[in-house]
């Protein structure tokens, strides 16, 4: 295996599987006991995998056999929707239907939450500004939450009242945030701010009827000239920042929900996770899928992929 590529999807059938991405065979099953997967995210340095489950997030050693977590954090009463890393991999934040959002410290052996931060409704989604600086929180509400870490000053926007907010995503540049909801709306926002201390500033850049049904997820490509959204309506979009014009529609089977996607490095593939339990590898140009990884039993509803040096 390359030790430098990871891809790992989960999803309902109570399972985390790793694939070798270059012939889509599956190496490594880990049973993921009481509770579905929500959401995985890979630390920095790729030596662990965590899992958004019910009251907990489980963290996995990527490069062990082990098949149970090495660390379990806990005190969530509900499901975890939302995880990942700060770019030194020092902490993690979550967030969940607890309506919480968490900082947690894991520089030493007691990995414990460090900030909390509440809001009125459930939280679907979250995602770290590239300043490390600011999160982004979405809820069920429809409200989307810039909390400013350093000054701990949160600011409120709601693109729609009462129309849930499935997913939150920055640009890796620090340009535009982007947000999808139940009625396939899809928001950006330009980003800006004045100095390294001051809260970021949104500017409404453009909302796009992107999709038909529920909008699930919201991604930008690692160069920041893409942004994927997917949907109940069984497609993955791919659209150009430049303009924020429709690129490309990737759709293999009709009426099927495509719950997540991730970028290569590279930026020119995507990989899809689908409710007919088959992930998909795509050239983000082509209409076809190069690839496909079957194994899981239900449907998949998250997947997560590294290949960064």
């Amino acid at each position: 295996m390359d030790q430098g590529i990871v891809l790992v999807t989960g999803g309902y059938d109570h399972s985390l599987k790793f694939w070798y991405p270059h012939d889509g065979v599956c190496y490594r099953t880990i049973p993921h006991p009481d509770s579905q997967v929500n959401q995985l995210a890979i630390t920095p340095d790729k030596r662990c995998l965590v899992s958004a489950a019910y009251q907990q997030i489980r963290m996995y050693d990527i490069k062990s056999s082990d098949q149970t977590p090495v660390y379990v954090f806990e005190g969530m009463t509900k499901n975890v929707t939302s995880v990942g890393f700060y770019d030194n991999g020092q902490f993690m934040y979550s967030g969940g239907e607890d309506c919480m959002a968490r900082i947690w410290d894991l520089r030493g052996s007691n990995q414990q939450c460090q900030r909390l931060f509440q809001v009125s409704s459930p939280v679907n989604c979250m995602c770290l500004h590239p300043n490390q600086a600011t999160l982004i929180v979405g809820d069920q509400s429809g409200t989307v939450h810039v909390w400013d870490l350093t000054t701990d000053y949160n600011e409120q926007l709601i693109p729609e009242p009462e129309v849930s907010i499935h997913s939150v995503h920055i640009d890796p540049d620090g340009a535009y945030l982007a947000a999808v909801n139940s009625k396939g709306i899809c928001y950006v926002w330009s980003l800006t701010s004045s100095g390294s201390t001051q809260p970021i500033t949104l500017t409404p850049r453009t909302k796009t009827a992107s999709h038909k049904k529920y909008a699930l997820k919201c991604v930008f490509s690692p160069d920041s000239s893409l942004l994927a959204t997917t949907s109940a309506d069984g497609t993955c979009k791919v659209w150009s920042t430049a303009d924020f014009s429709l690129r490309n529609t990737l759709k293999r089977e009709a009426d099927k929900w495509v719950w997540d996607c991730a970028f290569s490095c590279d930026s020119q593939y995507i990989f899809t996770a689908a409710s007919d339990h088959v992930a998909r590898l795509w050239h983000v140009e082509q209409s076809s899928p190069i690839r496909e990884y079957q194994g899981h039993s239900k449907a998949i509803t998250s997947i997560a992929y590294s290949d960064r040096q």
